[in-house]
């Protein structure tokens, strides 16, 4: 066959079901890409190719591949535990760790008969919008190396857009999974807060945290979020519902009619009621885009939502006020590295030496955010008044989808990738690139990012919204966008590199 590792998930799917190929071959094509490229893309931190193959092999002998999603590759990114398989969250305060059990979603994935390709590279603790706070290395954005992969899912955007595995698994907290699939030109959908299972999840914001899939094609991302999604008992924040019917959503969205479907252009996110901050370029594919729509039979309006410019500051109170009491289990006495252990320090010197070395500079920046906003005298001026932001941002997108429309549609990212180290030193303007992100996360709604064209040669994302359990509706806009458009976005990457 051609190129395995130019295949689709779908495609996949399909050459294994017909016997043209087999699960090993597939695993093998995508092990050599990545010898061959990750050593300039950066993007996994631990890969085992005689486990992975030894896994393939054992799905061809059983004569399951190419049902669902088995004998296909995946990626996972290092936030989530794995039985035995180094697992840092990008952080040197985990590294060597090797968790004695696995998260539900990887769980889940092996049960569907995938095969795990490795653990991609994400800024530490998922704290970061451009994977450049890895403890490790910065990943690097395959449609220019210069440029940074988005983040904190950026090995994951990476790898999938560069063809080093057709399908991954990121984490959303305020934009984790739909922004890095913005400016990588691929589909990343963060599901409905709830519906895909925390256990084994390495938290940050605990009630932000959400794991969802990326991949090139909708249709791939449906297939992804389908096996990974449902109840977990383990998880108490977990939704006892059925998987929203996201596959037969985007293979209705596939057909190109939305005749019906309402939908709803946010004023606060690249709206007429808000351009500063966002490039020109990412503004004309978004009114393409929101032309798409129309021409694909939707009703479009403009609908406000004035809480959501309050967002970023809310956000970036609650998330660090969660995050400096998740991260107070890393102190070096149960996992993960112990410095100046040597019988001369009490226990609290050694567990502050561990964090001094074992935490990068974002990450303590956000712990002593979020206790001060915590602290005695500060939590009601802070945290506090963040947390009634968030109940105004819900509000908004209650009153929007009672007011009469189906989904909000915005750009995912203000910008395209920046130049790696552009903003490492510029804090706020690093969290900027969250701006349309944020109220969805804070809200707790689907959303997904869809390619709608390129920017002087770089991916612009679409964002779609919707309400709480109706994640169906984002994955049959998306697809419907992508339908318009013809062949996926990354399918232009693997032209201009041949």
């Amino acid at each position: 066959m051609s190129d395995l590792t130019a295949l689709t998930a779908v495609e996949l799917q399909a050459a294994l079901s017909a016997g043209e190929t087999s699960a090993v071959e597939v695993t093998r094509a995508h092990l050599d890409r990545i010898a061959a490229e990750d050593g300039a893309l950066g993007a996994y931190l631990f890969v085992d190719d005689d486990a992975a193959l030894a896994r393939a092999a054992e799905i061809d002998a059983s004569g399951a591949a190419g049902t669902g999603l088995a004998g296909i590759p995946v990626a996972l990114k290092d936030v989530f535990v794995t039985e035995g398989v180094p697992t840092t969250s990008g952080s040197r305060i985990l590294e060597g760790w090797r968790p004695p059990y696995s998260a539900t979603v990887a769980t889940r994935l092996q049960e569907a008969g995938t095969v795990l390709l490795g653990k991609t590279n994400m800024d530490e603790f998922a704290m970061g919008s451009s994977t450049e706070n890895s403890a490790y290395r910065p990943t690097r954005n395959p449609w220019d190396h210069d440029r940074i992969p988005g983040g904190s899912s950026g090995g994951s955007s990476a790898a999938v857009a560069g063809r080093l595995a057709p399908l991954a698994l990121g984490t959303d907290t305020g934009g984790s999974i739909r922004q890095p699939a913005a400016v990588t030109g691929l589909v990343g959908h963060k599901p409905t807060y709830g519906s895909v299972s925390r256990y084994g999840l390495i938290a940050f914001s605990s009630s932000l945290d959400q794991a969802g899939p990326m991949a090139r094609t909708v249709m791939d991302a449906a297939l992804l979020h389908e096996a990974i999604g449902g109840h977990d008992p383990r998880d108490s924040t977990s939704i006892d519902a059925p998987v929203p019917t996201v596959v037969e959503a985007a293979r209705r969205g596939a057909t190109g009619d939305l005749a019906g479907l309402r939908v709803g252009v946010v004023r606060e996110l690249g709206g007429e009621g808000a351009r500063e901050g966002y490039e020109q370029g990412v503004l004309d594919r978004f009114a393409e885009a929101v032309a798409l729509l129309e021409a694909a039979g939707a009703e479009v309006r403009e609908v406000t939502c004035p809480s959501f410019g309050l967002a970023l500051p809310a956000y970036y109170l609650i998330a660090p006020s969660e995050a400096s009491s998740n991260l107070a289990r890393f102190e070096g006495m149960r996992f993960g590295i112990r410095v100046g252990d040597d019988g001369s320090r009490d226990v609290d010197e050694v567990m502050a030496l561990t964090r001094e070395q074992g935490f990068g500079p974002e990450v303590k920046r956000r712990i002593i955010l979020g206790t001060y906003a915590l602290s005695a005298g500060y939590y009601d001026a802070y945290y506090g008044q963040a947390q009634k932001v968030r109940t105004l941002i819900t509000r908004d997108f209650t009153a929007a989808f009672d007011g009469g429309v189906d989904v909000l549609v915005s750009p995912t990212s203000p910008t395209v990738a920046w130049s790696i180290g552009a903003r490492v030193d510029d804090p706020l303007a690093m969290y900027a690139a969250d701006l349309c992100t944020l109220p969805a996360s804070l809200a707790g709604v689907p959303a997904i990012s869809v390619p709608c064209g390129l920017s002087d040669g770089l991916p612009v994302g679409l964002q779609v919204m919707a309400p709480a359990l109706a994640d169906d509706r984002c994955y049959r806009v998306a697809a419907a966008v992508e339908a318009a458009q013809g062949a996926p976005l990354t399918d232009r990457l693997a032209e201009r590199a041949a």
